[in-house]
This record gives structure tokens, sequence and C-alpha cells, in this order.
């Protein structure tokens, strides 16, 4: 090992929380990498079949939260898996968390995670685009950097991080861009935070947004989370019809995936402007993936008691959302759009 490699400091001590996912799944051939069936192996079988782990980390157990395709991630499980890590972290005897998770709305959960983890100690989400029976798996290396990051004292104070194919995201900056490349995670906006080299983290930025212990969001009494959905704006959309069945559905949030900054469509709007006044809060975001939503911009928010997304994606948007209304239930609109400024 070099002198540069994980021996270069104290091996810190993990523990691996699994929720399924691509990097739990399995194929008949191991040249299948579309047609196979996630979430198959348990965290036991994943951590014995790479042995190597031991040099990155002391791993201290691995414990089953779900055991889903991350499609079907619930409030549920997000609650849940806030709630075991914040135990996990508030111990002494543990410096780090990994979590192995789907890539699908892995960076929905990292986002909920970082603004509701209560410790500096690192909490890192890892993923693979292939499944462990395809050659060239790109998930045992991912599984072995990510604890090689939860372990390093570089990781405390940085946030919920998602680390794959050797690069360090922050939570709310990153997104999967490709369906199948293992580069599919970037960070649009704002760039990775560093990268992984044998199996050593290396920082070169830090996020800036309020997370972790910084971060007013406690969910330790939540058993729920208020229903937030997301209205997706086109050309030529009748979305109003979506608004109102959201409404009358239960919906207490809404944000509109709009067009460019946040735009929204002639026949969407006076939907959108009814349910804000019967009491749904309504944020603007983009469906563009890069860029920023500006208050007042396509639309004045003002007039309409609207939020904008700022830089957040739709997904993750509806992600602070829930969390807003679930913890400050008395928030105005205006104090809404400061927690966008915030978070």
């Amino acid at each position: 090992m070099s002198a540069s490699g994980p021996s270069a400091f104290a091996r810190g001590r993990i523990v691996i929380l699994a929720t399924g996912g691509t990097i739990a799944g399995a194929a008949e051939t191991a040249l299948d990498t579309v047609g196979y069936t996630s979430a198959v192996t348990p965290v036991d079988r994943l951590l014995a079949g790479l042995p190597e782990l031991c040099q990155a980390a002391e791993v201290k157990g691995g414990e089953q939260i779900a055991q889903i395709g991350s499609q079907d991630m619930t409030d549920e499980v997000w609650l849940k898996l806030a709630k075991r890590t914040n135990a996990l972290l508030a111990r002494e005897d543990i410096d780090g968390v990994v979590i192995t998770h789907g890539t699908d709305t892995m960076e929905e959960t990292a986002y909920f995670l970082n603004l509701t983890v209560k410790s500096r100690k690192p909490a890192v989400l890892v993923g693979s685009l292939r499944p462990g029976s395809a050659i060239s798996a790109d998930g045992p290396m991912n599984i072995y950097n990510a604890a090689a990051v939860a372990a390093h004292p570089k990781a405390a104070g940085c946030g919920v991080l998602v680390v794959l194919n050797d690069t360090i995201h922050g939570a709310r900056a990153v997104a999967k861009t490709s369906t199948f490349l293992l580069n599919a995670f970037t960070s649009p906006d704002f760039g990775v935070l560093g990268y992984v080299s044998a199996g050593e983290p290396k920082f070169y930025a830090a996020a800036t947004r309020r997370h972790t212990v910084s971060s007013e969001f406690d969910v330790s009494a939540l058993s729920a989370l208020p229903q937030v959905d997301i209205v997706y704006g086109y050309a030529g959309a009748g979305a109003w019809v979506a608004v109102e069945a959201f409404v009358k559905a239960g919906a207490k949030g809404l944000v509109h995936a709009g067009v460019g900054n946040g735009g929204i469509h002639k026949d969407t709007l006076p939907a959108l402007i009814d349910a804000r006044k019967r009491g749904v809060m309504v944020a603007r975001s983009s469906r563009v993936g890069g860029g920023l939503v500006v208050r007042n911009g396509e639309i004045s928010d003002d007039a309409h008691d609207f939020v904008a997304a700022d830089s957040l994606t739709p997904q993750k948007a509806r992600v602070l959302l829930q969390l807003i209304l679930a913890c400050r239930p008395e928030a105005t609109g205006r104090q809404v759009q400061e927690y966008f400024y915030q978070y």
C-alpha cells in the first residue's frame, strides 16, 4: 500500500446500511446489464464478496434497512433511514455510515438525509450502474471508495455525500444524468467536491448551503411526510388537470417543473393560482436540469405568493418543500422562499 493510500490514516469505524438497488442486483448472464433483477443480494453477501473492504475501513457491521429498487423508494424508508443513520452516528464507536442505494432516486435520498442527519460525521451514499453479476461490475470499487470516504476525517462536516465512479459529490448538487453510463452521476451546476484516488479522498470544494448539523429540520418525531407532488410543464400542456387531481388527492404542496426559467403554460397558471389560494404551497422549478429559477422572472411570484426553487431540481425542491411543510407548517410563502435560498 502506498503512503498516499488508506494506510496513511487510521481506518475509521463504519456501518453499512443497505436499501437494495442495482448494486445488490443480479442477472442470468455476465453480459446482461439491463434485464437484471435489482435488490436481490442481501447486505451480508454483498460485504462477504468484498474482502478488501477491511483495507478502507473497519466495518462494524451491515444492516438491511430495505430491499427495493430505488424507483420504489418511499417517505417511510426515508424516515427510517434518517433515524437509523442519526442513531449510529451518535455512537462514539462509529465514525461514519455508508448507505447502498439504487441510482434512480439516490439524489433525492441524499438530499433528504443532507437536511435531516444531525452529525458532522460522514454519511455516504453509493450505488452502481451495473449489477454485481456483470463483467466489470462497478459496485465493488464504488463500495470500497465510499467506505474510504466515510472512514476518512477529511469527510467530516462536508454534509451527506454521494460516491460513484471515483468522484465525490455533495448531496444538494448531484444528479443522475445518464441512464446507463458509469459516469452517470454529475454535479452539473457546481461541480464535484473531490475524487477518490488509490483509496484516499481528495477534496477540492465544499458545500455552501445549510446541511446536517446546521439544518433545522428534525424528523425524529415524524411518522409521515406531507404529500407534495410534481406537475410537469411541456408544449401544449393541459397540466391544469394534474394540478386539480393532486389538490383533490390531498397535496399540501406542488412543485411545477417548468420550461426554461420556470415558465408556466397559460392554461396551467390559473390552476396553480387557485391551488395557492386554497392553501397549497406552490414552488416553481425547471425541467432543464441546470441553472437558476429566479424569483419574479418568468412569473410574478410576489403576485401569486409562489416560491422560486433557485437551483434545486424539481425532485429536490419537492424534498425541501416536504420538510418545510412537515417541520414549519406555519411558514408563509415568503418564509418558504427564504428556506429555498438557505438550503
